[in-house]
This record gives structure tokens, sequence and C-alpha cells, in this order.
């Protein structure tokens, strides 16, 4: 049998059922491009990532694994109309771990007029009252600095009850040394199954690298949007976790001393 007419035959017996089957791809099509538009998404040479040009306030955040940064490199660091805005700096580890690098990160973020921010990478299985403290030791914040930031990214075996308790009572220990709503730092994953219904009230930087948008999360609580691991920036040695604040930029002041 011909092709054509092996094509004829299938198109009476199931045209209308292609036909549907073909719009369907159409509207995914569509709906999926007008997702990407809405961000505005621009591959940026200087920085070797694409950005999503929507938002204007873009940062980057760093740890010791970043080594020596030459900050006033960062600072001149510009590229396509894009300034790097804001920086989040890890202080500290667990029960009594300090990042060796944080105290000149912090003091040099700050002679740059970088906004800056700091961040404790917390461990289910340590008791989150040392780790609060831990935190407390050694980070001042002076007005202006971002809210304290939980990195939440490990579960180490712990059960879901051990793990919103033992973050409620981190947060709830920061929030009244600071007198600030502390942010908590995660993933999609761990967003929906530990903070999502639990941990609502407080304000959320999301590390999501696949999304083309963000209607997964709360659009009232979340701020910070981590959307690259794999950026470059003058004077940082290796790959750079790159962000965008998602709020509107007089909403700023929310998380800020």
């Amino acid at each position: 049998m011909k092709f054509r007419v092996l094509v004829k035959i299938i198109f009476r017996r199931y045209g209308l059922w292609i036909a549907a089957f073909l719009l369907a791809l159409a509207g995914v099509w569509v709906v999926r491009s007008r997702q990407a538009d809405e961000l505005d998404w621009r591959f940026v040479q200087a920085f070797g990532i694409r950005l999503p040009m929507r938002y204007g306030i873009h940062g980057i955040d760093v740890s010791r694994h970043n080594d020596r940064i030459n900050w006033a490199r960062v600072q001149q660091m510009e590229a396509e109309g894009v300034r790097l805005q804001f920086v989040f700096i890890k202080a500290t580890e667990g029960a009594t771990l300090a990042d060796k690098h944080f105290d000149k990160n912090w003091r040099e973020a700050k002679k740059i007029a970088m906004h800056r921010g700091a961040y404790h990478f917390y461990h289910p299985t340590r008791d989150p009252l040392k780790q609060a403290n831990n935190f407390i030791q050694h980070v001042n914040l002076s007005p202006g600095d971002f809210a304290p930031v939980v990195d939440f990214e490990v579960i180490n075996g712990q059960s879901d009850e051990t793990i919103v308790n033992g973050l409620r009572l981190w947060l709830e220990t920061i929030e009244e040394h600071y007198q600030i709503r502390p942010i908590i730092y995660t993933n999609g994953n761990l967003y929906r199954r530990y903070i999502k219904g639990n941990l609502d009230e407080y304000p959320l930087w999301i590390a999501d690298y696949s999304t083309k948008h963000l209607r997964s999360y709360n659009a009232d609580k979340l701020y910070l949007w981590q959307h690259n691991q794999n950026g470059w920036v003058k004077g940082i040695r290796g790959q750079v976790d790159f962000n965008v604040f998602v709020m509107d930029d007089a909403r700023m002041k929310e998380i800020c001393l």
C-alpha cells in the first residue's frame, strides 16, 4: 500500500483525534513560550549564563568554596546593563563551624557598598539552639543588611517532625535575637515537603534551576530566586550562584534590618 493512500485512510478514521492531539501540543508550546517570554531570558556573555531580565536586581552568594575574592573587581562587574547589587555570604555551619573567609568577605562587601546578607548551613542532626548560637556569635548585622538566612538543603535521614521542629526553633531563636524574621533558603522538593504548610510565615529564597516560572511557590513570601549555579564573575574563582530579587524593588526593605 502506498504511503499516501495509508495517510488518507488514517486521517479518515482518526482525523478528529489527530487534530485534537496536534492542537493540544500547540497549546503547550504556546504556554511555555509565553512563560519564557514573561521572564525575558537573555544570555549575557560576560556572566556566561542566561539571566531573567524581567527582574532588575541581580546578586550572588559565596562561601569559602569561592576562595579569596577580589571585591574591587566584583564591584566593577557590569554587562548589558546588569550590575551585581547584592551578595549573601556563608557565615556558619552546624553547631561549631565558621566559614574561614566570612569575616573578610563581610567587611569587603560593606566597603564596596554591596547589599549584604549572611547565611547558616543547617544540619538537622545538630542541636538547633547550638546552631543558632553559632550564627549569633559570628554575625553582627547593621541597618540595611538582609535578615539572617537558614540554608536548608540536607535532611540527614531525620524524621519530618524533627526537621520542621528543629528549623522552627532555629528561626525563632534567631528572630528573637536580631528582631527580624529570618529567610529560609531551600530547593523546590524540600520546600514542598517541609516548608509549605509548616513554616509559611517566613520569607522564602528558592533554589530552582529548571523552572521557567515561579508559580509553584507562595507569591507573597517568595523574595529571592537562585536560578543558576554556573555563572562567572570577575574577581571570583570558579563558578558562582546567581540570584534575583523577584518582588517589587520597594519590598526589599521587608527582609532587611
